[in-house]
C-alpha cells in the first residue's frame, strides 16, 4: 500500500531520538524480548517507564513500535535492531509524555471541532475525503480511534511550541539585512547587463553577384533609414527581413553578452535603448540592420525570484445536501464536456462554483508558494499549462483546477524582506525548541522499568 495513506503527523515521522534530542537511553534488553509483539500472552499488562506522574506501558510500548515498523516498511527504509527501535520508540514516547504533561498544567485544550477539522485536512491532503481515509486506515491496520487520540495530542503540543517557542521568536532588522546580502552573494560577481535586440536581415545567396549584393545592401538601407526616421520597427521587420523571427518583428529577446555575435555587442553596447545601430552590418549571412530595444541586469543585487502559476477553479462544496460523491461527479461531468468543446471553464465557474471568483470565470491571478492549502498548491504544482485536474478535495470542498501559465516572479522589496524573516524564524524556532525540549526532558524525572518488565 501505499505510504500516503497511512501519513501520521506523529513520532512515527521522525524516529530520530526526540527530534535529536541527545537523552539519557533505558537499560538495554535482548533482541527476542524487544521484538515480542503486543499480543503475547501476558497476565498483568506491566510498566516499562515512569515519566513524572504518569506510566508508559508495556502494550503501549509493543504497539508503538508495531506501528513504527510498519511505517518504515512502508516507506522502504531499513528497520533497526529490535534493542535500537525499542528505545528509539520509548524515548519519542517519554519525550511526547513530559509536552503533553507541560500542556494540561499550562491549561492547553483541544475541543473536538478542532480535531475533526485536523482530521479533514490531513484527509485532503491525501486527496481522499475523511471516510475514504480512515477506511485506508483500517487496511493499514491503524485503529481509528487511535489514530484520533494521536492527532489531538499533535495538536496539543503544536499549540505549546507556538506558546513556549516560536511566538517568542524575534528577528531583527540587521539579522534580515545580514541574511539578504548573504543570499544576494556579498562575494558574487557584478551583475551583467543583458541586451534585447531585433534585427531585420536581408539575406544573400550563396555565391551572390556583385548586383544581388547591391540590391540586398539598398533594401537593408531603405530599412535602416525608416528605423532611424521612427518607423515601426517591428513592422519594418515583418516587410523587409528575410530572418526566422521576421513574423515576431525580429525580437532576437534578451541574451547575456556571450550569446550575441560580435558584430553586433560592440555595436549595442555603445547604444542607448531605444536606438539602432547607424549603419548596416554585413556578415556571411547578409546585411543587418539592429535595434537595442530594452537592457536589464541579471544577477548580482537583483533580489529573490519566486514560481508563480496563474490558475483558476471552480468549487463545489460538500453539505446542505450535496454528499461527496455528487459533488467529485459533478465536477468530473463539468470536465468532460468542456474537454469535449461543449462548454469554456469560465463559463462553468461562473455558473456553478461557490468561490468568490466565479464572477472572474474562478480565476485566482498569479498565485505563489504557499498561498493556497497544501491540497490544492499540490495538485496544481502537478498541472501543465492549460490542462485540468481532477476533482481535487480540500477542507473547502471540491476543486476543479485549470492551470493558465507559470512564471519565475521577483518579489517587491516588502515582500523580500518578508519572506527572509519567515525563514529567519522558522530556523531560529528550530533550534530554540531543540533546546526547550532538551530542557524539557532533562528536568523530567524518569524511571526505566524495561528489565523488570520483561520478567
Amino acid at each position: 500500500m501505499n505510504d500516503m495513506f497511512v501519513k501520521r503527523a506523529s513520532l512515527l515521522a521522525g524516529l530520530c531520538l526526540a527530534a535529536g534530542v541527545a537523552v539519557a537511553q533505558p537499560a538495554p534488553v535482548s533482541a527476542k524480548a524487544a521484538g515480542a509483539p503486543a499480543s503475547s500472552a501476558r497476565a498483568v499488562d506491566s510498566i516499562v517507564a515512569v515519566v513524572n506522574d504518569s506510566v508508559i506501558t508495556r502494550k503501549e510500548l509493543d504497539t508503538r513500535i508495531e506501528e513504527a515498523k510498519h511505517q518504515l516498511t512502508l516507506s522502504k527504509r531499513p528497520i533497526p535492531d529490535a534493542d535500537l527501535l525499542q528505545r528509539q520508540v520509548l524515548e519519542q514516547m517519554i519525550v511526547t509524555q513530559v509536552q503533553l504533561q507541560r500542556a494540561k498544567e499550562g491549561g492547553i485544550v483541544v475541543k473536538d471541532a478542532d480535531v475533526e477539522q485536523a482530521l479533514q485536512r490531513i484527509a485532503a491532503d491525501n486527496r481522499l475525503s475523511v471516510d475514504q481515509y480512515k477506511a485506508r486506515l483500517a487496511q493499514a491496520g491503524v485503529p481509528w480511534d487511535a489514530f484520533r487520540k494521536e492527532v489531538r495530542e499533535q495538536i496539543i503540543m503544536a499549540r505549546l511550541r507556538d506558546r513556549e517557542v516560536d511566538s517568542q521568536v524575534q528577528v531583527s532588522d540587521s539579522e534580515i539585512n545580514a541574511y539578504l546580502a548573504a543570499q544576494r552573494g556579498a562575494n558574487a560577481a557584478p551583475a551583467e547587463t543583458e541586451y534585447r535586440l531585433s534585427e531585420i536581415l536581408v539575406k544573400l545567396p550563396d555565391g551572390a553577384t556583385p548586383d544581388q549584393v547591391s540590391a540586398a545592401q539598398k533594401k537593408a538601407t531603405e530599412a535602416l533609414d525608416k528605423a532611424k526616421a521612427g518607423g515601426d520597427f517591428a513592422a519594418l521587420a515583418k516587410q523587409y527581413s528575410d530572418a526566422s523571427d521576421a513574423a515576431n518583428g525580429g525580437d532576437m529577446g534578451f541574451r547575456i553578452p556571450e550569446r550575441i555575435p560580435d558584430l553586433y555587442l560592440n555595436q549595442v553596447q555603445k547604444l542607448q535603448a531605444g536606438t539602432v545601430v547607424p549603419q548596416v552590418l554585413r556578415s556571411n549571412n547578409g546585411f543587418h540592420v539592429i535595434k537595442l530595444v530594452e537592457t536589464r541586469k541579471q544577477g548580482g543585487d537583483q533580489g529573490m525570484t519566486v514560481p508563480q502559476i496563474h490558475a483558476r477553479h471552480i468549487l463545489i462544496r460538500v453539505g446542505d445536501g450535496v454528499s461527496e460523491a455528487q459533488a467529485r461527479q459533478k465536477l468530473l461531468d463539468i470536465k468532460a464536456q468542456i474537454e469535449a468543446g461543449k462548454g469554456d471553464f469560465a463559463d462553468f465557474a461562473r455558473q456553478v462554483s461557490v468561490d468568490g471568483s466565479a464572477s472572474q470565470g474562478g480565476d485566482l491571478g498569479w498565485i505563489s508558494p504557499g498561498e493556497t492549502v497544501p491540497a490544492f498548491e499540490r495538485a496544481m504544482s502537478e498541472l501543465k499549462d492549460g490542462q485540468i485536474s481532477d476533482p481535487v478535495r480540500s477542507e473547502y470542498g471540491y476543486h476543479l483546477i485549470q492551470v493558465l501559465g507559470h512564471r519565475e516572479s521577483q518579489v517587491s522589496g516588502d515582500q523580500e524582506r518578508n519572506l527572509a524573516m519567515q525563514e529567519l524564524r522558522g530556523r531560529k524556532a528550530e533550534q530554540q525548541y531543540r533546546d526547550w525540549l532538551q530542557q524539557l526532558r532533562d528536568s523530567a524525572y524518569v524511571d526505566y522499568r524495561l528489565s523488570n518488565a520483561q520478567q
